[in-house]
């Protein structure tokens, strides 16, 4: 089984260098090939990562800086631009900026695991020896279990972290159907419920953390562009900024692995956080309405981390033996969980945290209404698998797995 295992790498003066040195190189060839990619597609012709790497290696000559810095990292950058412009086209694929709207933080990748060398000098730290790098100190936080494949260097604000990916040798564990099925309901009040009523949730900043943002994002606004006081209150946001994904990622990881473990069967909702936080802004011809408010609910939805929870759930899936599925979530917040009943109307849900079945009279959490409808769309069968940031499937065309009648079109701004 492939896993990663991350850690604080602690860099010298020259290596530091040297590593920017390489971020930065990679991150031309990394322009250079998505122009390269995006000019041959205007004129109707393509090219894909071999021709690309033979030119690669052709302009070696012409251009020594290319030399400076390992081989491996440039290839592994051209492959990764293939697998993108594969994925998503190389129209949606970004440009690598070194700041603005599209910043990207130096991060490249030792593809052949033979040729590093880890080695443990202490209780705390270990080294690990990269090519052309040299011996490289990094903190021993946790062991690494296994066989190295790769090594990743990435640099967060002014910190370096090392990451491999290593082969623990452990077969993924099969499913097993004797235990529990739990279905999952995500929200902008309760990041996680669950179909057995239990809430996660967690403020990843402190009330006087966002106030120092507040006022830091202030003074940085009327600072010079390009002044060393303007980069000074930058490396302060950073520092705010890299603590609160931190946490969210900690809560992610937790929360997933405590509803993964005990749970044969993990049901999520097919939501397309992409489609969802989409600006509302408009354009001169027809500008958007409500802008501000929807900006405000973009925040919230990207402060949970729906995605990242998600990834996180089918991580810990692999550990546990545990299935994940992903079914539509049309209409699970107004469709009555009662068994018999099924009613499905919008008056149901009367508040964000109230359900009440103008039918039947059903009444419960909200949030965990909705978790028990994924869940059994889940055992109906009524899946809804999708790639990374896919659109939601729509509903299938013949049959009607829960026997539900929509009462009508679907509202443009439903209830989370």
């Amino acid at each position: 089984m492939l896993t990663g295992r991350k850690y604080r790498a602690y860099l010298d003066v020259w290596q530091a260098d040297y590593a920017e040195q390489i971020g930065a190189v990679c991150r031309a060839v990394w322009n250079t090939a998505l122009e390269q990619r995006r000019s041959y597609r205007r004129r109707g012709a393509f090219i894909g990562y071999r021709n690309q790497a033979r030119e690669l290696a052709e302009a070696k000559v012409e251009h020594p800086w290319l030399r400076t810095v390992p081989a491996h990292c440039l290839q592994q950058t051209l492959m990764d631009l293939d697998r993108a412009c594969r994925t998503y086209s190389p129209w949606k694929v970004n440009w690598r900026a070194r700041v603005g709207r599209h910043f990207w933080s130096p991060s490249f990748r030792f593809p052949d695991g033979k040729r590093i060398r880890v080695k443990r000098i202490g209780r705390k730290w270990g080294l690990a020896k990269l090519p052309k790098m040299g011996w490289i100190r990094f903190r021993w936080s946790r062991p690494l279990g296994g066989t190295i494949r790769s090594a990743t260097l990435k640099r967060d604000g002014s910190q370096w972290h090392i990451s491999f990916l290593v082969e623990t040798g452990e077969p993924e564990r099969s499913v097993s159907l004797e235990r529990g099925r739990v279905g999952i309901d995500r929200g902008i009040v309760q990041a996680v419920a669950t179909s057995d009523g239990r809430f996660f949730d967690r403020a990843f900043l402190t009330p006087g953390e966002r106030q120092r943002l507040l006022r830091l994002e202030r003074q940085c606004h009327r600072c010079r562009p390009g002044s060393r006081r303007r980069e000074a209150v930058k490396a302060k946001i950073r520092t705010i900024r890299r603590r609160e994904r931190d946490r969210r990622a900690d809560f992610c990881g937790q929360t997933a692995a405590t509803v993964v473990r005990g749970n044969a069967l993990v049901v999520l909702e097919a939501l397309n956080t992409r489609g969802m936080t989409a600006s509302a802004k408009g354009t001169m011809e027809q500008p958007g309405t409500n802008v501000a408010a929807k900006s405000a609910l973009n925040r919230k939805i990207l402060d949970k981390g729906w995605r990242m929870f998600e990834l996180a759930c089918r991580n810990k899936a692999r550990h546990a033996g545990t299935a994940v599925l992903t079914v539509n979530p049309a209409y699970t917040s107004q469709t009555c969980p009662n068994s018999g009943c099924g009613h499905v109307h919008p008056d149901n849900r009367k508040s964000q945290a109230k359900f009440v079945c103008t039918a039947c009279g059903h009444h419960e959490h909200a949030d965990t209404v909705g978790a028990k409808n994924v869940l059994a769309r889940g055992h109906s069968g009524h899946r809804a698998w999708r790639p990374r940031d896919a659109p939601v499937c729509e509903a299938p065309t013949s049959g009607n797995p829960q026997g539900i009648t929509a009462p009508g079109p679907r509202p443009r701004n439903p209830r989370l």
